[in-house]
């Protein structure tokens, strides 16, 4: 009789939790990413298709604000991220509001996992640089950030606008990402005029 290692029992337990139904799923995808992203040694290759698969299911399952939370821990693997979290719709969807003068603080607080006001006060921000940390420590690509500047902001100059894209491409990832963790944990009443 062969004992189990502890990459098998994670697994199962995996698999448990999806029979568990949509009330889990949220923090069953944030351990499939996990596991996806720090890979043990101990875990067969063959099974990645599995949890990779159950990862996209469960990401189509969970709130915007889930899949935000999600796109930020798989930022490190971007082909991954790319197969279980396509981005399209969710891009088009920012910059389709925009356009039409839609909620863009709603939109982009589903997009990115964050509370309506903390989405304001980056949208505030007119030279665009939160909105630039935003959208690269979420994972929006340089071409939907560039969308939702010159749509917010129609009257910038060129050599504004290609300035800003500069500054976005400049911006390391790490640093944007912890950026972003910051303003999903700050409390609301950081952002109140004092």
């Amino acid at each position: 009789m062969s004992v189990p290692n502890a990459a098998s029992d994670r697994l199962s337990h995996l698999l448990e939790l999806a029979d568990q139904g949509p009330a889990l799923r949220a923090a069953l995808a944030e351990e499939v990413a996990e596991l996806l992203t720090h890979w043990p040694d101990d875990c067969p290759q063959h099974m990645r298709g599995m949890c990779e698969s159950l990862l996209a299911k469960c990401a189509r399952d969970v709130e915007p604000a889930a899949r935000a939370r999600l796109r930020v821990q798989l930022v490190c693997d971007p082909g991954l991220s790319a197969r279980v979290l396509p981005r399209e719709p969710a891009a088009r969807m920012l910059v389709e509001v925009a356009r039409n003068g839609g909620n863009v603080s709603d939109a982009l607080a589903g997009a990115l996992g964050l509370d309506n006001q903390t989405a304001a006060m980056i949208l505030q921000d007119t030279g665009g640089e939160k909105l630039a940390i935003a959208c690269k420590g979420g994972g929006i690509d340089r071409a939907v950030f560039s969308a939702l500047v010159l749509t917010l902001h129609p009257c910038r100059d060129a050599d504004a606008a290609f300035a800003l894209l500069d500054r976005f491409d400049a911006i390391d990832m790490d640093d944007a990402r912890a950026a972003l963790r910051g303003w999903r944990n700050a409390p609301a009443r950081e952002y109140e005029p004092a």
